[in-house]
């Protein structure tokens, strides 16, 4: 029996279903993420499994003693006291539980903490905002739970605390029913997905990269459908036109046909529209953007957020900035703008144009309309040099008439984001500074966002902890290594892992002391079974690579290779510097385990 069950299961709030006559079932020990356009209704979804709302229509059939648990977009907020009262839930005015269910409460409190690396006296309100959702994902595992639903988990969460969290659901051995717009924490974690759109529930049983195709030609089926339903459909109306003979005994058939073509075609729910993103050119700016030679930064002159950074940005360049939350990436883009106090030197290029995305949206006015804090009181907008209405350039982004009148304060988090890019890209420019633009934003728009950043002519600074959204857009990474000190690599988020160095274990004193000489045989014994594998592969790996070079090198030499466009050029000339540091670093690899294994 399915642990939890959905039978022509219908909820609107006005307007279209958000669900229609949908079906589902879950079974235990699934993993299955949830997709959908923002306002699909995933978040409506997860309400009624947990039983928050009821359906309109329909049954919601729930297996006998089942328990779920769910974690919700935003943490909530005024909550205060311990760790360990926050995941046992007593900050409330509950009665107390009776002694007995009290201690086997107190003891599942206990090990869901030690399981989730949680300090158990730490104040919940002074703690990051991964470690915040950490909490709040233990108060849920607390409860032992046959489900757990989770809505955007991984937003406002570093790198490091998403990698935490894939690897810890992988473990768990519960049902899961996820919301995300990280493409690779999904295709991490699911096994079956959902899509809900125009308010059905497809289940495609399948991993994301299989879906992806399926999903492709399950469009490309049904747009051909509707374009023959359209032909046909005109066909039939010019006929009806022709009077008297449509009203002819033996064409009432034909006319009943015409008549409930038409109710098919009024019932349709087309898909919601792809957001048409376009940034306004500026024109070039110099080739220098930013020089910046030991700089540092910071209150405390003993501590400083940034320590003895050094850099040179170019126009054209896509740099990516990665670190811990409170690393100091958002006092890092202030700094490379000037707008905070510093020591060392800074100089920036000349006809800059520069645009700001701000993660905290502070640009955006709540009190206003949607139009109001894009026009800025005007009814049009300047675009390329020509003036366009603003409810038709809202449309642009998925607004339509009526919610572009409406205040921003109800606007859900893709939207706001939506708004912001609607109102930065109505001024030209040169330089983006974008501060966490993917939060909230559905897997579409992401993708269509990458596509406008990769095409974009001027210069990218990006914070972003989003895996995929890095790996296809920038070309270089500043990675916050700790004690201020910056990191500078080639590349996305991907590259920069083949590149770091990780840090030697600590030696300890007493082991130092007891080593001694070792004959040559004991020696070729040191190399654990996994390092003894890894040098096996080393030179195939080396010998990949090189030939790679070899026929970069070769690519590159022949002169049409320079009648290419300059992405194609400068893309082609970052992967040889890629190629070379990989090289390097591989052979270092090879030396150093041939010599712990004493050859």
């Amino acid at each position: 029996m399915a642990m939890i069950g959905f039978k022509d299961v219908s909820i609107s709030f006005g307007g279209h279903p958000l669900l229609d006559h949908v079906n589902l079932q879950m079974e235990r020990g699934e993993r299955i993420c949830l997709l959908g356009r923002n306002g699909a209704g995933k978040s409506t979804l997860l309400q009624l499994i947990h039983g928050d709302i009821l359906p309109d229509d329909g049954e919601i059939v729930r297996q006998q003693g089942v328990r779920i648990a769910m974690l919700s977009q935003e943490v909530p907020r005024g909550l205060v006291g311990a760790t360990i009262d926050v995941v046992a839930g007593r900050l409330g005015s509950d009665p107390p539980l009776p002694v007995s269910e009290d201690v086997s409460r107190h003891q599942q409190v206990e090990k869901t903490l030690s399981r989730m690396n949680l300090d158990h006296h730490a104040r919940f309100e002074t703690l990051s905002a991964g470690l915040k959702r950490r909490v709040m994902l233990a108060r849920g595992l607390a409860n032992d739970p046959d489900i757990m639903l989770l809505d955007e988990p991984t937003n406002h969460l570093d790198i490091d605390a998403i990698s935490w969290m894939e690897e810890f659901l992988l473990r768990y051995g519960g049902t899961l029913l996820f919301v995300t717009h990280d493409r690779m924490f999904l295709q991490k974690l699911a096994s079956r997905i959902f899509e809900l759109d125009r308010g059905v529930l497809t289940d495609w049983s399948c991993d994301y990269e299989t879906y992806q195709k399926r999903k492709q030609a399950t469009l490309d089926a049904e747009a051909g459908h509707w374009a023959e339903f359209d032909k046909k459909l005109a066909r039939e109306e010019t006929w009806i036109r022709q009077g008297v003979k449509a009203r002819r005994t033996r064409n009432e058939g034909r006319v009943r046909m015409l008549e409930k073509m038409r109710e098919d075609r009024r019932s349709r729910r087309d898909r919601v529209g792809s957001v048409r993103l376009q940034a306004q050119d500026a024109g070039r700016s110099g080739k220098l953007v930013v020089e910046a030679e030991d700089v540092s930064c910071g209150y405390d002159p003993d501590a400083p957020v940034i320590r003895d950074f050094s850099t040179v940005i170019q126009r054209g360049d896509k740099v990516g900035i990665i670190g811990p939350n409170g690393s100091g990436k958002t006092t890092l883009l202030r700094l490379l703008l000037g707008e905070c106090p510093y020591q060392g030197s800074l100089r920036h290029g000349v006809r800059l144009e520069t645009v700001y995305f701000d993660q905290l949206r502070a640009q955006l006015d709540e009190n206003k309309s949607v139009a109001d804090n894009v026009g800025e009181g005007n009814d049009t907008v300047q675009f390329n040099g020509k003036s366009r209405h603003i409810i038709g350039y809202l449309q642009d982004f998925l607004f339509s008439p009526e919610r572009s009148r409406s205040p921003v304060r109800i606007l859900s988090g893709g939207e706001r984001n939506r708004l912001l890019l609607a109102k930065l890209f109505t001024k030209p420019s040169n330089v983006l500074i974008m501060d966490e633009p993917t939060n909230d934003l559905d897997t579409e728009t992401l993708e269509l966002l990458e596509e406008l950043l990769f095409d974009y002519p001027g210069t990218l600074l990006l914070v972003s902890h989003d895996r995929a959204f890095l790996n296809n857009v920038v070309t270089s990474t500043l990675v916050f290594e700790g004690q201020g000190h910056i990191g500078e690599y080639v590349g996305g988020y991907d590259d920069w892992l083949r590149q770091r160095r990780l840090p030697e274990p600590p030696i300890k004193a007493e082991k130092v002391k007891a080593e001694r000489p070792k004959p040559a045989r004991e020696r070729r014994q040191t190399l654990s079974f996994k390092q003894q594998r890894e040098l096996e592969a080393l030179p195939h790996q080396i010998e990949s690579l090189e030939a790679e070079q070899k026929n970069l090198y070769q690519v590159m030499s022949d002169p049409s290779f320079y009648q290419q466009t300059g992405d194609e050029i400068a893309g082609a000339k970052v992967r040889l510097e890629v190629l070379e540091q990989e090289i390097e670093i591989a052979c270092l690899r090879w030396e150093e385990l041939e010599s712990l294994n004493g050859n």
